[in-house]
C-alpha cells in the first residue's frame, strides 16, 4: 500500500508539473494575462500570453485551453523563437490526448529551438526534454527519464548558470529518486533545488513544491519530524493565497506527515480540508488519493466498513479504477476488508475478480511478447534473404571478371608466347595463394558459426529457464494459490455455521495451518521470479536475496559498488540467478558462519566475489549437487563471455567472476 501511494504521489506531481508550474496567486497572474491579450499591440506578446493561457486551462477546461492555443497559433507569425515555443506548447495541450502526437512535437521544438541562441531558447529545450522523458516513461521507464533529465534536460538548463528551471528540475529528479526508494540521492538533489531556489526565487512557486517534495521524502523514510520544517515553510508561503489549487498539495503532503506520528485522527481532519480544495478545482486525481488515504486511516482504525464503501466509491468513479494493474490492487484490497468483516461470498467474489484481472494482463503480455518474437523471426528471415540475394550477385560478379580474364589471357597468348608463359605462371601462384586464403577463411568461419551455435542454445536454455520459472510461479501463486485460497474461505464459512470456536481449536488449528501454506507458496512463487528486481532493479534483489539467506548462525555481508540501474533487463537477471547459486551452495554445503559477497561495475565489466569461512569442497569432483551448481554457474558466465576463477581449502573458500555486460 506504501508503494502505491508513493506511486501515485509522483503521478499527480507529474500530472501538474509535466506542464509547468504557475504563481501562487493564480488570480493576479491570468487577470494579468488576459490584460496583456486585450491591451498589447505587439502580435508576439499577445501569442505568449494566449499560450500560457493555454497551458494554464489545460487541465480545468481543454476546450478553453484549445482557444488559446489556437489564437497564440495565428499571431506567432515569422518570429522563430515564437514558432518553435508554440510545438512546445502544442505538446503541453496533446500530453494527455495524444502521446505520440505529443512526443514528436517536443522533439520538432527541440529542433527549432536547438538552432536559436540565447538563455530562453535553452530552458525552454530543456523543459522540452523532461516532458518528452515523462512521455517515453511508459514505453522505457523511469531509467529513461532519469538518463534524459541527467545527460539532456538539466545539462541544457546548466549552461546559463542557476535559476528557476534549474531549479525545478532537480526537484523533479529528486521526486523520481524518492518513489524508486533511494531516499538519499532524492535528498542531494532536493538540497540542490533549495540551495538555488531560496537564493534565487524564494517566492517562487517551485520552491513551493520543493519544499513539499524534500517533506515527502522524509516521510517516505518514516522521518517525519526532520520533513516538518519544510511542511510548515509551504504552509507559510500558501497561506496568503486560500484561492490557489496548490492549496490542494500542501494538505496531501499534511495528512503525509499525520499518518507519519500515527495522528489518524489530525488526518482524518485535514483529508477534508484538502478534499474541499480538490472538489473546488475539479481534481479528480487529487481527490482519488486522499480517499485512499482515507480507506488507508478506516482501516487502521477497525472502521471496516467505512473502508470498504470507500472503496467501492473509488472503483465506482473510475478515475484511479482506469488503470488495470490499480483496479487489480482495488480488488485485492476488497477481498481483503470483505473477509476481515465476515463477509466471506463478497470476499470470494472480489477475489475471482482479482484473479480474472490478473489473468487477463498476464495472457496480454503473452500477447505482446509473442508479436515481439514474431516480428524478430521476420526480420531474421528479410535479412536473410538479402543477404543470399547479395552472395548471388557477387556470385555472377565474378563469373563476368572470370570471363574477361580469359579472353585477355587468349588476346595475350596471340601476342607473345613467352609472356603467355609468365603469365600463367603468375596466375598459378595467385590462384594458390587463393585458395590457401579460401581455405583459412572457410576454417574460420566454420569456428566463428560454431561459436554462434553453442551461444544460441545457451540462450535458449537460459531464456527457457526463465520462462518455465516465471510460467511455475504464476501457476503457483495465480491458480494453485488462488484456489487454495477459495479453499480457506470455504472453510471458514462453512466453519462458521456449523462449528463452535472453542469446542472445535483442532480444525481452526487446521484452517491456521492451511493459511500458512498458502502464504509458504506465495512466497515460493516470488522467490521464483523475483519481483524486487523487476519493480526496483538489481541492487535492491541481490539485497533482499542476503536478507532470504541470512540466519541467527550465518552473518550475510553485502557490498555493492557503482551497480548501474540501466542493465538491460535480461543481463540483470542472469547476474541475478548467478549470485543465487552462488549463495544457495554457500549456504547449503559450506557450513560457514560468515559470507562476504561483493558487487561493483566497472565500465562494461561486472564483478562478482564471494567468500565464505566454510568447510570448502573439491572442485574437481563431479556428479554432486556442488558440481552441478557449478556447471550451470559456468554456463551463465559463458553466456556473458566471462571468466570464473575458484579458490577453495579448509579455511574456506573464494570465487571471483568477471562478466562482460556490453550485450550479447
Amino acid at each position: 500500500m506504501k508503494r502505491l501511494f508513493c506511486l501515485l504521489y509522483l503521478l499527480i506531481h507529474f500530472t501538474l508539473q509535466a506542464q509547468g508550474l504557475f504563481p501562487l496567486n493564480e488570480k493576479k497572474y491570468i487577470d494579468s494575462l488576459k490584460i496583456s491579450v486585450n491591451n498589447t499591440s505587439d502580435n508576439t506578446s499577445k501569442a505568449n500570453a494566449y499560450f500560457l493561457l493555454s497551458s494554464y486551462y489545460k487541465i480545468t477546461d481543454t476546450t478553453v485551453s484549445k482557444k488559446y492555443l489556437e489564437n497564440g497559433k495565428k499571431l506567432r507569425g515569422k518570429d522563430p523563437f515564437t514558432e518553435a515555443i508554440y510545438y512546445y506548447y502544442e505538446g503541453l495541450y496533446e500530453q494527455d490526448l495524444n502521446n505520440e502526437k505529443a512526443s514528436a512535437l517536443f522533439q520538432k521544438a527541440i529542433t527549432a529551438l536547438s538552432k536559436l541562441k540565447g538563455q530562453k531558447p535553452a530552458m525552454y529545450r530543456a523543459l522540452c526534454w523532461y516532458n518528452y522523458g515523462i512521455l517515453q516513461k511508459n514505453k522505457e521507464g523511469y531509467p529513461f527519464l532519469i538518463k534524459t533529465m541527467i545527460e539532456k534536460s538539466i545539462p541544457t538548463a546548466e549552461q546559463y548558470g542557476e535559476g528557476k528551471i534549474l531549479g525545478f528540475l532537480y526537484a523533479q529528479l529528486a521526486l523520481m529518486f524518492t518513489y524508486n526508494a533511494e531516499f538519499e540521492k532524492a535528498g542531494r538533489y532536493n538540497e540542490k533545488a533549495l540551495q538555488i531556489l531560496e537564493r534565487k526565487e524564494p517566492n517562487s512557486t517551485e520552491l513551493f513544491y520543493a519544499y513539499l517534495n524534500t517533506s515527502s521524502n522524509y516521510c517516505y523514510q518514516a522521518k517525519c519530524s526532520m520533513g516538518k520544517q519544510f511542511l510548515d515553510k509551504a504552509g507559510n508561503m500558501v497561506r496568503s493565497y486560500p484561492d490557489s489549487s496548490s492549496n490542494t498539495f500542501y494538505y496531501y503532503n499534511r495528512v503525509l506527515y499525520f499518518i507519519g506520528i500515527q495522528q489518524h485522527e489530525e488526518a482524518l481532519q485535514t483529508i477534508e480540508k484538502g478534499l474541499f480544495y480538490a472538489k473546488k478545482f475539479h481534481q479528480k486525481l487529487q481527490m482519488q488519493m486522499f480517499y485512499f488515504h482515507k480507506y488507508d486511516i478506516f482501516k487502521k482504525l477497525k472502521r471496516y466498513a467505512e473502508a470498504k464503501n470507500l472503496l467501492e466509491e473509488i472503483l465506482a468513479e473510475k478515475t484511479l479504477a482506469r488503470d488495470l494493474n490499480n483496479r487489480k490492487t482495488i480488488y485485492s484490497h476488497l477481498s481483503s476488508i470483505n473477509e476481515i468483516m465476515g463477509n466471506l461470498d463478497e470476499a470470494l467474489s472480489w477475489e475471482k475478480k482479482y484473479s480474472t484481472l490478473n489473468d487477463s494482463l498476464n495472457a496480454e503480455n503473452v500477447k505482446l511478447e509473442i508479436n515481439k518474437l514474431e516480428t524478430r523471426f521476420n526480420t531474421s528471415e528479410k535479412e536473410k534473404k538479402i543477404a543470399f540475394l547479395n552472395a548471388e550477385k557477387n556470385q555472377k560478379q565474378m563469373e563476368v571478371n572470370q570471363k574477361n580474364s580469359y579472353l585477355w589471357l587468349l588476346s595475350l597468348v596471340l601476342l607473345l608466347f613467352l609472356s603467355l608463359l609468365i603469365f600463367l605462371f603468375i596466375i598459378y601462384r595467385k590462384n594458390k595463394n587463393l585458395s590457401e586464403q579460401k581455405e583459412i577463411n572457410l576454417q574460420q568461419k566454420i569456428e566463428d558459426i560454431k561459436q554462434k551455435e553453442e551461444l544460441s542454445l545457451t540462450k535458449a536454455i537460459l531464456d527457457g529457464e526463465e520462462r518455465e520459472r516465471e510460467r511455475i510461479a504464476r501457476d503457483l501463486h495465480d491458480g494453485l494459490g488462488g484456489m487454495l485460497a477459495g479453499v480457506k474461505i470455504n472453510f471458514s464459512t462453512w466453519s462458521s455455521n456449523h462449528l463452535h470456536p472453542e469446542k472445535d481449536q483442532e480444525f481452526y488449528k487446521i484452517l491456521g495451518q492451511l493459511d500458512n501454506s498458502v502464504s509458504e507458496l506465495r512466497h515460493v512463487a516470488r522467490n521464483l521470479m523475483p519481483e524486487s528486481l523487476l519493480n526496483f532493479g538489481l541492487e535492491t534483489a541481490i539485497h533482499d536475496l542476503c536478507e532470504f539467506y541470512s540466519r541467527k548462525n550465518l552473518e550475510i555481508d553485502f557490498q555493492a559498488i557503482d551497480i548501474n540501474k540501466t542493465l538491460p533487463l535480461n543481463i540483470q537477471l542472469n547476474i541475478y540467478r548467478i549470485v543465487q547459486e552462488l549463495l544457495a551452495n554457500a549456504v547449503k554445503h559450506a557450513e560457514a558462519s560468515s559470507i562476504l559477497l561483493q558487487c561493483s561495475q566497472s565500465g562494461e565489466k561486472f564483478l562478482i566475489t564471494i567468500e565464505d569461512n566454510g568447510k570448502g569442497f573439491d572442485k574437481n569432483i563431479k556428479n554432486t549437487p556442488q558440481s552441478m551448481g557449478l556447471r550451470n554457474l559456468k554456463n551463465r558466465v559463458n553466456y556473458l563471455k566471462g571468466k570464473m576463477e575458484i579458490n577453495s581449502d579448509d579455511q574456506g573458500t573464494t570465487i571471483n567472476i568477471e562478466l562482460n555486460i556490453n550485450g550479447e
